[in-house]
């Protein structure tokens, strides 16, 4: 048993320091234990939180909301700015781009632009945190906290090992849904009276389900071209994506197809 138990730890050593050296170094990266950690508060808090609010009044979080929604717009907008134009410097290959994972100025940005989406994962955490202070314990779906909770995984596995490379088409695109998505979550904070400029809502959704469906057809095309991509990393989020695919389909027709029939 100590021996099996020795193996294990052994393989994992080997493959952390087998990540990338670049990357190693910075915050939340070389080891996967502060992520989970961060997970493991994260999924005391979805427990716990809406028990402790049980009895108290909503917390009125209108000033911190549109702060922080217009600052996750901000965020993301740098990030579509620092992917896009990386690697269009770069001179990237849409369909089939390996990692580079020299040290030269650009490679180093847009190691620089996966790290600042992956920690964006983490601070998209907070969405959570700010339903169950309100008391909008409805918005606490599976798919939600599903969604918040394995990004960060996904993406520190993207940094840790695949810093760059096709990596930036999910990012390109992502950073742009975002910034419609927080830019519609401020305009909503604002108040009651932004409702009738806010007839957009459904499409956020059909926005969403859009994306993944463009990162399924990338990366199932890569799982059969010849590319000099880690095939594992590949044939995962295309299993990631078909999960998303499902669950935000479910989403939209409980929310507007079957509310639509009823009526």
């Amino acid at each position: 048993m100590a021996s099996a138990w020795q193996m294990a730890l052994s393989a994992l050593q080997r493959n952390l320091d087998n990540g990338d050296k670049r990357t190693d170094p910075w915050l939340l990266v070389y080891s996967p234990v502060p992520v989970a950690l961060i997970f493991l508060v994260y999924l005391c808090v979805v427990w716990v939180g809406p028990r402790l609010m049980k009895h108290r009044e909503p917390v009125d979080l209108k000033a911190v909301l549109i702060v922080y929604n217009f600052a996750m717009v901000v965020l993301s907008a740098y990030m579509f700015h620092e992917f896009l134009v990386t690697s269009w410097l770069s001179n990237y290959s849409l369909l089939c781009q390996p990692v580079d994972y020299s040290t030269s100025p650009l490679a180093m940005r847009m190691a620089r632009a996966c790290w600042w989406f992956f920690f964006s994962k983490v601070i998209e955490l907070t969405d959570t945190f700010f339903f169950i202070l309100r008391k909008k314990n409805s918005q606490l779906t599976f798919l939600h906290v599903y969604h918040h909770g394995t990004m960060i995984f996904n993406w520190w596995a993207g940094v840790k090992y695949v810093a760059g490379g096709q990596s930036f088409f999910i990012g390109v695109v992502n950073t742009f849904v975002h910034i419609i998505m927080y830019s519609y979550y401020g305009l909503a904070a604002i108040g009651p009276h932004m409702q009738k400029y806010l007839w957009w809502k459904r499409y956020l959704t059909s926005l969403q389900l859009v994306q993944f469906m463009l990162f399924l057809l990338h990366t199932g095309y890569n799982l059969f071209a010849e590319c000099n991509f880690p095939y594992s990393m590949n044939a995962f989020v295309f299993g990631y994506c078909v999960t998303l695919i499902i669950l935000f389909s479910n989403f939209y027709y409980q929310s507007y197809l079957s509310k639509k029939k009823q009526k």
